[in-house]
C-alpha cells in the first residue's frame, strides 16, 4: 500500500485491502480499519441521537401547549422509525456506489435539516399536527446511517473478527439512543443560544433538543473528512448487489431482524412517552436506561457467536425475549413499576444480544453459500466467491437493517393503537410475544435443525467460522 493509502489522515481512496492475508493485516490493515470504526461510530451515534430525538421531545409537547393526543403523540414518535427503515434502502447501497468515507460525510451533513427543523417548529404550539409529523418524519434521515455505517465496516475487517467489529460500530451508534434520552431533558432546561427567540415553556427549553446536537456534527463531519477511507474493492454496481435480494436467507433473516433490532430501535422509541402513560408520577429520566443497556449488551452478542454459533446464540435469546415480555405483561397489568422496569430491562438486554448474534450470522451465511458455489473451480474460482460474499453480505447487511428498523415504526405506534382501543399496552405486548416465537421457529427450522442439507448448511454458516 503507499503512503498515500496509508498516512492516518488520507482521504484518498484505498486499491490494496486485504484484511484476510493476516501479514497485510498486522502490518497495516488493523491500524486503518480500526481508524474507520472509530470515526463511524462517532458518526452513527450522532445519527442515532438525532433519529430519537422525539421520543423525549414528545412528552414534552402537552406542557408546551401542543393539544395532541396520546394516540398522535406515538405517532410523532414511531414516524422516524418508519422513515428510518425505508432511507436505509438507498443508504445500503450508497456504500459501493460513492465510497464508505463520501457517503458518511453526506449522510452526517443532511442530519442538520431534523435539528433546525426541530428547533423551530417546536417553538411554536400553533403549528398544526400534520406539519409536526413531517418535520418529526425528517428524523428518520438518522436511521439511514446505520445500513450505510455497517455496510462499510463490514469490509474494512476480516471475517474471524468481523462479530466482534461490527458489534461495536452498531453498539456505539445504538448508545446514541441512550445519550438523547439521558441529556436532552438535562439541557433543555439550560438557556442555549436561542435563534428563534422562544422562550422557555414551563421551565424547559425545547428547541435546544435540537440545537444541541449541531456542534457534535460539526465534529463528526470533520473527522470523517479526516480520518476515513473509501475502498476500490468495497465497489460494485447497484444491479450486483440486487442479488441478494433472490436470496432466500436474505428474507428469513430480515425478519429475525424484525424480532432483535426492531424490538430494540421501537422499544427504546416508545419507553419514554411508555413510562409517562402508564406510570405519571416516575420521570421519564430513567428511560435512557433501556437502550443503555442493550447497546452495551450487543458487542457481546456478537462476541458469543463469533465463539459458539450465531443460530444458537439467536435461539436461546428468543427464549429469553419471551420470557421478559411475559415478565413486562404482568408487572404493567399490576401496575408495579419496579417489576416493570426490571424486566424491560432484562427484555433491552435480549434485544441487544440477540442484534449482535443475528448480524454475526449475515456474512457467515453469504460466505458459506458463495464458497459452496464454487466448489470444483480451483482457487481463482474460491477467490471470486469470496469477493462476491463480501459484496452481498455488505448489502445485505443494510437491506436486512433495513427491514428490521421497520420495528421503529410498529412498536411506538402498536403501543399507541394498543391504549387508544383498550386503555393499556397489554395488547400490543401479546402480539410482540407471538412475534418471538415465530422467530424462535424461523431460527430453529433453517439454522439449527439437522434433518435436511440445506439446514445443516444454514447452520454452519451461522456457526463459528
Amino acid at each position: 500500500m503507499s503512503e498515500q493509502n496509508t498516512t492516518p489522515k488520507s482521504p484518498t481512496w484505498i486499491s490494496d485491502w486485504r484484511p484476510e492475508d493476516e501479514t497485510f493485516w498486522n502490518a497495516t490493515g488493523k491500524f486503518v480499519a480500526r481508524r474507520n470504526l472509530i470515526w463511524s461510530i462517532v458518526a452513527e451515534n450522532i445519527a442515532f441521537s438525532v433519529w430519537l430525538i422525539w421520543s423525549i421531545v414528545a412528552t414534552k409537547l402537552p406542557a408546551a401547549g401542543f393539544h395532541y393526543s396520546t394516540d398522535q403523540l406515538f405517532q410523532l414518535v414511531a414516524i422516524p422509525g418508519l422513515i428510518g427503515s425505508l432511507m436505509r434502502f438507498p443508504y445500503t447501497f450508497a456504500v459501493t456506489m460513492f465510497g464508505g468515507r463520501n457517503w458518511t460525510i453526506f449522510s452526517t451533513t443532511v442530519l442538520l435539516i431534523p435539528t433546525f427543523g426541530l428547533a423551530y417548529f417546536v417553538s411554536h404550539p400553533e403549528t398544526p399536527y400534520w406539519l409536526m409529523l413531517l418535520v418529526a418524519s425528517t428524523a428518520g434521515l438518522g436511521g439511514g446511517n446505520f445500513a450505510s455505517s455497517m455496510a462499510n465496516i463490514s469490509f474494512f475487517y476480516p471475517d474471524r473478527v468481523k462479530g466482534w467489529a461490527l458489534g461495536l460500530n452498531a453498539a456505539g451508534g445504538n448508545i446514541g439512543v441512550s445519550s438523547v434520552q439521558l441529556l436532552t431533558p438535562i439541557l433543555m432546561s439550560v438557556g442555549l443560544i436561542n435563534l428563534y427567540q422562544a422562550s422557555p415553556v414551563a421551565g424547559v427549553y425545547l428547541q435546544n433538543a435540537g440545537l444541541m446536537w449541531v456542534p457534535a456534527l460539526i465534529v463528526a463531519i470533520f473527522g470523517a473528512v479526516m480520518f476515513m477511507n473509501n475502498l476500490t474493492s468495497a465497489k460494485s454496481s447497484f444491479k450486483n448487489q440486487l442479488a441478494i435480494i433472490k436470496r432466500k436467507h436474505t428474507w428469513i433473516m430480515a425478519f429475525i431482524y424484525v424480532g432483535t433490532f426492531g424490538s430494540f430501535i421501537g422499544y427504546s422509541a416508545a419507553f419514554p412517552l411508555l413510562i409517562k402513560t402508564q406510570f405519571p408520577a416516575v420521570t421519564i429520566a430513567i428511560a435512557f436506561l433501556g437502550p443503555l443497556v442493550g447497546s452495551l449488551s450487543r458487542p457481546f452478542g456478537g462476541l458469543l457467536a463469533d465463539k459458539v454459533g450465531g443460530a444458537i446464540v439467536t435461539f436461546w435469546n428468543f427464549i429469553a425475549m419471551a420470557a421478559a415480555t411475559i415478565g413486562v405483561l404482568y408487572f404493567v397489568g399490576a401496575k408495579d413499576f419496579t417489576g416493570f422496569l426490571v424486566m424491560f430491562l432484562i427484555l433491552f438486554v435480549t434485544t441487544g444480544v440477540g442484534n449482535g448474534s443475528a448480524y454475526r450470522m449475515i456474512p457467515s451465511i453469504f460466505r458459506e453459500e458463495n464458497i459452496r458455489k464454487a466448489q470444483g473451480k480451483g482457487e481463482a474460482g474460491r477467490a471470486l466467491a469470496m469477493k462476491t460474499a463480501g459484496i452481498e453480505s455488505g448489502a445485505a447487511l443494510g437491506f436486512i437493517g433495513a427491514i428490521g428498523a421497520c420495528g421503529g415504526y410498529f412498536i411506538p405506534s402498536s403501543f399507541g393503537k394498543s391504549i387508544a382501543a383498550t386503555g393499556g399496552p397489554a395488547l400490543a405486548l401479546e402480539f410482540f410475544l407471538g412475534f418471538y416465537v415465530i422467530c424462535l421457529a424461523l431460527t430453529w427450522w433453517f439454522y439449527l435443525r439437522k434433518t435436511s442439507e440445506e439446514a445443516s448448511a444454514s447452520n454452519l454458516a451461522g456457526a463459528r467460522v
